[in-house]
C-alpha cells in the first residue's frame, strides 16, 4: 500500500500514543520547522490525509457529522492499521542527503 510521508507520520503517531484515540492537533508537528505549506492549508491537508486513511480502513475517525460534512476531532487505529504500522517500522529509513 502506498502512503505519503504525512500519512506514515499520522499512523506512527497513533501507534506510539499511550491512549487509544489521538487528537488531530498532534499531527501539526509534522510541519514543525518546515516553511511550506501555508498555515491555512495545513489543516486541510491533514484532513484529506486522515479521510484517505479512513477510506483505506486503517483508521477510525471520531467527531461530529453535519448533513454536508464530517468534522473529525480524534482518530484511532484499526487492526489493519496496526499491522500496516508494524510493516512500516520494519522498512529501512531513507537518507536525507543533499
Amino acid at each position: 500500500m502506498r502512503l505519503s510521508r504525512l500519512q506514515k507520520f499520522i499512523l506512527k503517531t497513533c501507534y506510539n500514543s499511550k491512549v487509544a484515540t489521538v487528537d488531530r492537533v498532534r499531527f501539526l508537528e509534522f510541519y514543525r520547522g518546515k516553511k511550506s505549506p501555508k498555515q491555512e492549508l495545513r489543516a486541510k491537508i491533514i484532513t484529506g490525509s486522515i479521510e484517505s486513511l479512513i477510506d483505506k480502513e486503517l483508521m477510525t475517525g471520531y467527531g461530529v457529522r453535519t448533513p454536508h460534512k464530517w468534522f473529525i476531532k480524534k482518530v484511532g487505529l484499526t487492526g489493519k492499521g496496526k499491522k500496516e504500522v508494524k510493516r512500516l517500522m520494519g522498512e529501512q529509513l531513507e537518507l536525507k542527503l543533499k
